[in-house]
C-alpha cells in the first residue's frame, strides 16, 4: 500500500492481526494478549492504537451525543477528572475508553479545575493531657467500623471563622459524624463523635485515630471513647499524614465546597456544608479507592455481599 496511504495500511495490518488472533482459545487470554503485543511490535504499531481500532465506531450523531453528555457531566462536576467521568458514563451504559474521554475533555477545555496544594492545619498539641500510641500506622481495615479517623479544620465566613470537626470511617471513607461551631473547645469534637456513635453504634474494640490536639486528648473526649470500649490512637509528632483519610476529606471539602464561597454566618455554613457532606461527598462523589463508587453505594454493596455470604 505504500507510504501514501498510512491510514489504510494501518487498518489493513490491524485487520490481519485481528484475524490471526481471533482463532485463539478463550482459555488462553494471557497468551492471546502476548501474541497481540508481539504482532503489533512486528508491525511497528502501538497496542493502544490497535485496541482503540477494535472499539465500536460511533456514528457522527452518536459521537455528538457523547460529547454533549461529557460536557454536561463535566460542567456539573467541575472537580471530577476524566477517570471519574468515564465511570459515570459506564454507569449509564456507555462503554467508552478513558483516554477518549480525556481527549474530548481536553478539546473542549473541560479538564477538572486545579486544586490548591494541601497545607495541613496547625494543631495545638502542647497540653497536659495523656498522649497515646499510634495504633493506626500501617493498619488497613478490612471492614466497616474497625478504624475511625477524626480531624478539625477551619471554615472562613464573610467575617471571621468557624470550625468543623469530622469523624470518617477509614474503610468506606464515609463521614459518619460532624459538628460545626464558632469555638475550638473539646465539646465540638465530642459532638461529632456522638453523632458518629448514634449513627453506627459500633462494637467495642474500634480504633479511634486523631492528631494530638487538645480536643482529642481532653478528659471529656477520652472518657467518651473509654465508655464505648474504643481503642485510642494518635499521630506521631509533626506527622499529620498518619491521619491521611481525614485530611483527604478536608482537602476535598475545601476544594469542592468551601473555596470561592462566602458563607454569611454560622447557620449558612452549617446548612451548606451539611448538604455537601450528606448529598455530595457521602452519596454522590466517586472515590477511586472504592472502585469509583460513593461511600454510601460502597457500604450498601458491601452489606449485600455480606448478607449473601451469611445465607448461602
Amino acid at each position: 500500500m505504500g507510504r501514501e496511504a498510512p491510514r489504510e495500511r494501518r487498518a489493513h495490518l490491524f485487520t490481519v492481526i485481528e484475524e490471526m488472533t481471533r482463532e485463539r482459545s478463550q482459555g488462553e487470554p494471557d497468551t492471546n494478549t502476548a501474541r497481540i503485543a508481539h504482532l503489533v511490535e512486528i508491525a511497528r504499531l502501538s497496542r493502544a492504537s490497535y485496541y482503540r481500532w477494535l472499539e465500536p465506531k460511533l456514528s457522527k450523531r452518536d459521537d455528538a451525543d457523547l460529547r454533549d453528555l461529557i460536557q454536561r457531566l463535566a460542567l456539573q462536576r467541575r472537580y471530577e477528572g476524566y477517570r471519574r467521568l468515564t465511570k459515570r458514563l459506564s454507569d449509564q451504559g456507555l462503554v467508552v475508553n478513558a483516554k477518549r474521554v480525556l481527549r474530548l475533555m481536553r478539546a473542549d477545555n473541560l479538564l477538572s479545575l486545579r486544586r490548591r496544594p494541601f497545607v495541613p492545619p496547625t494543631t495545638e498539641s502542647r497540653h497536659k493531657f495523656k498522649i497515646v500510641a499510634n495504633l493506626a500506622r500501617g493498619l488497613e481495615p478490612t471492614g466497616l467500623d474497625q478504624l475511625w479517623v477524626a480531624d478539625i479544620t477551619y471554615i472562613r465566613l464573610a467575617e471571621g471563622f468557624v470550625y468543623l470537626a469530622v469523624v470518617v470511617d477509614a474503610f468506606s471513607r464515609k463521614v459518619v459524624g460532624w459538628a460545626l461551631d464558632d469555638h475550638l473547645e473539646a465539646r465540638l469534637a465530642v459532638e461529632a463523635l456522638d453523632m458518629a456513635i448514634a449513627a453506627r453504634n459500633p462494637p467495642p474494640g474500634l480504633i479511634h485515630h486523631s492528631d494530638r490536639g487538645v480536643q482529642y486528648a481532653s478528659n471529656e473526649y477520652a472518657a467518651r471513647l473509654d465508655q464505648r470500649g474504643f481503642q485510642r490512637s494518635m499521630s506521631r509528632p509533626g506527622n499529620p499524614w498518619d491521619n491521611a483519610k481525614a485530611e483527604s476529606f478536608m482537602k476535598t471539602l475545601k476544594a469542592e465546597e468551601v473555596d470561592g464561597r462566602a458563607y454569611a454566618n454560622l447557620e449558612d455554613a452549617r446548612r451548606n456544608i451539611g448538604a455537601f457532606i450528606d448529598d455530595v461527598y457521602n452519596a454522590d462523589r466517586l472515590h477511586s479507592a472504592l472502585g469509583y463508587k460513593s461511600p454510601i453505594a460502597f457500604e450498601n454493596e458491601l452489606r449485600k455481599t455480606e448478607l449473601v455470604m451469611s445465607n448461602p
